[in-house]
């Protein structure tokens, strides 16, 4: 089998990991990580989300989180080679982006997102995907001139929670569009762990023959049902060179209950047990890599100590093995 010899990274723990969790993680907490993160070897983390915080107050902290990493000198030798993405899913969020780059210590890169389904569009952004289209016309070239990356995420592709199967040429017409609107990558997102491996080799082989060139496609994958890992191997027999994952393998919907209080997220879970959710592992994901000679460029070691002090953060065990089990020895033990 053919994989590609080189893979780019990105962990999103901060922002996509975190934004479930039913309790606030610290400003602090969230500092250390995306420094360590950095530390790690990774030059692509979402730092926060940039929407109202009223409906997310996990992202409360978000101006007090920019400006700290901005201003920190552990990885400040790490920050000119690094992008640092903020969500931005509707106009106010986008225009704070700019805003906050502008004054010195906002995203490189921001995050916007059209479903393939009407219903989840709607969930997600309160637009119809006609209406937000419209309004990533708009909004899009305002970014690129204020010297922001512009990333255009297509979600359900393989299946939407509220309205089930979809239809994969959709989504590459979306990719299309998105380029056109002037996005300077796009995401492919799983975001409810709907896609089997045959159906990702299906659609990334499918994205390839449109256009060519996979580094600016990113693959985001869900590992709800399990099936996290066998679908990265999937993507990468189709060739797919950008991953992004998250320690633990954390994340989904934005919690709709935080530190004790009600608060609206995006409304009802979609999950049955929302602690059974997540992307694909970070940990996992890097050490399977490695073990199949693909270069990361990461520190794997200081991933998976970095992965047990994740675990510390958010007060429970999580779905790494690899945190427990360690990385496969490379020499002989000397034991007999």
């Amino acid at each position: 089998m053919q994989y590609p010899k080189k893979v780019t990274i990105g962990d999103i723990t901060v922002r996509d990991g975190f934004q479930h969790e039913e309790k606030f993680i610290p400003t602090e907490a969230k500092l250390w990580l995306a420094e360590e993160l950095l530390l790690c070897g990774f030059r692509h983390i979402e730092v926060t989300n940039l929407g109202n915080p009223k409906g997310m107050p996990q992202f409360r902290d978000a101006d007090d989180l920019f400006k700290m990493l901005r201003q920190s000198k552990r990885v400040a030798h790490l920050l000119p080679a690094s992008t640092l993405t903020a969500i931005t899913i509707r106009e106010k969020a986008v225009e704070r982006a700019i805003e906050t780059r502008r004054e010195g210590y906002g995203p490189d890169r921001i995050l916007l997102m059209v479903s393939t389904s009407e219903s989840h569009q709607q969930k997600n952004s309160g637009l119809s995907i006609d209406e937000y289209f419209r309004m990533a016309e708009k909004y899009v070239p305002m970014a690129r001139e204020a010297g922001l990356k512009v990333n255009g995420t297509v979600s359900t592709i393989w299946g939407c929670p509220i309205e089930g199967p979809t239809d994969m040429k959709k989504a590459v017409e979306f990719t299309k569009r998105w380029f056109d609107i002037g996005a300077t990558d796009v995401e492919h997102a799983d975001h409810d762990g709907s896609a089997s491996p045959d159906r990702i080799y299906r659609y990334f082989s499918m994205l390839m023959d449109e256009f060519q060139d996979p580094s600016k496609h990113i693959v985001h994958l869900h590992t709800t049902r399990g099936w996290g890992l066998a679908n990265v191997l999937a993507a990468l027999q189709a060739g797919m060179t950008n991953y992004e994952s998250t320690m633990g393998g954390i994340g989904g919907q934005p919690a709709n209950f935080v530190d004790g209080v009600p608060v609206a997220g995006t409304g009802e879970y979609y999950y049955k047990d929302s602690l059974a959710v997540g992307l694909v592992t970070t940990e996992d994901m890097v050490v399977m890599m490695d073990e199949m000679g693909i270069d990361t460029g990461l520190d794997i070691d200081r991933i998976l100590r970095t992965g047990k002090m994740v675990e510390r953060i958010v007060g429970r065990k999580l779905r790494s093995e690899t945190i427990n089990q360690g990385r496969i020895p490379k020499s002989l033990s000397g034991r007999k």
